[in-house]
């Protein structure tokens, strides 16, 4: 449906930069009084799913303070407290979490153990289930008035870091409807309250005034989503936005270098290869393709520099995985003989049709015949996990729910996962995975970790080519933006627009 308050960004853009600010909703001057202002933030993504938490729209929520879990994850992937304040493992099967007193929803309600029920059981009855979920069967139970049990069917030795995942939000009752609908508006825990939603072009925050932890220094955010990367580069530039997410590097020149921040993340630019259908259901020619790829070429003139060479799916964002890692074997030479292949990505993030244009060349040097196609991601995805091309170039976060890259292989490799572009059914994959899951974390844990990511390598299936690194723009007001290389993270109370100098 016509959204009549929702102007393209791209017509934005060729509208000229005196008219960008048109794109971002006004900041109503009554609410940003005296020295405090509202953070307007331009995101990349639009929302996908009406900002349920059982989508990927979760870790929006997450990033604007205003869904919170359980539990959170410190800067090496450890649990600490959130909504929950304690937690021991009973048994092998069962964990009991203590939940923190005086905490309540954005509507006023109070958060009670049937809440915390309420909402893990809607993720696991959801279809699909969220994908920290992939594999899992979980029972949750009140205990008490101040306590669940959690009951899982296999052992579990992550389930701590599982809750932290922004899927697993706990929301107040209001915010569940029929037919597995969540509407997160006003059902929040977080510093910052959802008051509005417009589709896929803005969304707003007011302060929470009841919240139970630090109190939001800023009165509110303002969100516009801008798929268009030089859209929100110039956002930057004209003073439209004070936080801007996911800046391409193809702008970078023409912003001034201190509102440039710049962090390395755990996140892959991979090539998935088509396992079921096509030419590379043949090993061979996913080995003939894997063989052909050169990663410097992208990361020198695509990324400027400004990303890592890959040589695995897991990159330097955890410091533990290249130890670990033995080389893999040197690919014999194979006839690829004209076959035809699509290769497709999508325009959303303004590097990858330009990584395109490099792996089009690269194959077509090495024998293959190659299309390409890209749309915005929201118009592709469902094909690209259909299997309906040969090759899908995918930027892609690698530890982004449990703090842990197995939730992330499953997801992507497993028979059963829930995002495998790549079609991959492999027994071995499957048995590395499951393998490394019933070990606690720790050192044998990463090794079996590595140990399933080689696996993965020798079917081809995924070509790791670099990775990126978190380029966030930030205005000369902007204060305590989180600079978060697991992308949960942006806004937070600490975050505020300082006021400008006479």
């Amino acid at each position: 449906m016509f959204n009549p308050r929702f102007i393209g960004p791209t017509g934005c853009l060729l509208a000229g930069s005196l008219l960008l600010v048109g794109c971002f909703d006004p900041v109503d001057p009554k609410e940003s009084t005296g020295d405090e202002r509202r953070i307007r933030l331009a995101m990349l993504q639009p929302p996908r799913s009406g900002l349920t938490p059982l989508s990927d729209d979760a870790f929006k929520l997450s990033r604007w303070s205003t869904a919170e879990t359980l539990v959170v994850l410190n800067a090496d992937g450890d649990a600490e407290p959130a909504l929950a304040t304690e937690w021991q493992q009973l048994d092998q099967h069962r964990w009991r979490f203590v939940l923190r007193s005086g905490v309540n929803f954005h509507d006023g309600s109070a958060m009670t153990p049937d809440s915390v029920v309420r909402s893990l059981s809607a993720a696991m009855n959801a279809a699909p289930k969220p994908r920290i979920l992939d594999g899992v069967e979980l029972a949750i139970v009140p205990e008490g008035d101040h306590a669940v049990v959690i009951t899982t069917a296999v052992p579990d030795p992550l389930l701590p870091q599982r809750l932290s995942s922004p899927q697993l939000a706990i929301l107040a009752e209001r915010a569940y409807g029929a037919n597995g609908v969540v509407n997160p508006l006003q059902a929040g825990t977080g510093a910052f309250v959802l008051t509005e939603i417009n589709g896929t072009s803005s969304a707003r925050l007011n302060r929470f005034d009841g919240y139970w932890g630090e109190k939001a220094a800023a009165p509110g955010i303002d969100v516009n989503f801008v798929p268009d990367s030089a859209a929100r580069a110039a956002a930057l530039r004209t003073g439209s936005a004070d936080l801007v997410e996911a800046l391409p590097v193809s702008q970078l020149p023409l912003i001034a270098a201190e509102l440039i921040h710049e962090v390395p993340m755990p996140r892959t630019n991979t090539l998935y290869l088509n396992t079921r259908v096509g030419a590379f259901r043949d090993p061979a020619m996913r080995a003939a393709a894997a063989a052909a790829i050169q990663r410097r070429p992208l990361v020198d003139n695509v990324y400027e520099g400004r990303a890592d060479i890959a040589s695995g799916l897991l990159g330097p964002a955890l410091r533990w995985a290249a130890p670990l890692r033995q080389p893999q074997p040197t690919l014999p030479p194979t006839t690829v003989e004209g076959k035809t292949i699509t290769l497709a990505t999508f325009s959303d993030r303004a590097e990858l049709p330009e990584v395109a244009v490099y792996l089009a060349q690269q194959l077509s040097a090495a024998g293959f015949v190659v299309k390409q196609e890209v749309r915005e991601y929201a118009h592709i995805e469902a094909d690209a996990l259909a299997g309906k091309f040969d090759a899908f170039i995918l930027s892609r976060a690698t530890v982004l729910d449990s703090g842990d890259p197995l939730a992330y292989m499953y997801s992507d490799f497993a028979c059963r996962g829930s995002f495998n572009i790549a079609q991959l059914c492999d027994p071995q994959v499957d048995e590395a995975l499951t393998q490394a899951a019933a070990i606690p974390a720790g050192p044998q844990r990463r090794q079996a970790i590595i140990a399933a990511e080689s696996r993965i390598m020798a079917t081809h299936a995924a070509i790791p080519l670099l990775h990126e690194r978190v380029i966030q723009g930030e205005a000369a007001v902007m204060r305590s933006a989180e600079r978060d290389p697991r992308e949960r993270l942006l806004v937070t109370p600490r975050s505020f627009i300082a006021p400008e100098q006479p």
